[in-house]
């Protein structure tokens, strides 16, 4: 994987938080492909999959919000 071009844990923060919340708004999409083919068990995990990711992207929000708080104050 290549380098961060920018060396700063807010970035990578930020990086992530998208990866996260990007992963959930996804697994919309595969939930609608599986139960339009029947497939529930499927649906479900993916379900299990969005939750995981919302609340990452929920935790890193608030994360990067205290941070910039803190480091602006």
């Amino acid at each position: 994987m290549p380098q961060s071009p920018v060396k700063d844990k807010n970035y990578d923060l930020v990086s992530i938080l998208q990866l996260s919340l990007e992963n959930a708004w996804r697994m919309e999409n595969y939930i609608k492909d599986a139960e339009q083919e029947g497939d529930a068990e499927l649906a479900e995990w993916f379900r299990k999959i969005q939750q995981n990711s919302q609340k990452a992207g929920d935790q890193g929000k608030q994360m990067l919000k205290k941070r910039l708080q803190t480091e602006t104050a």
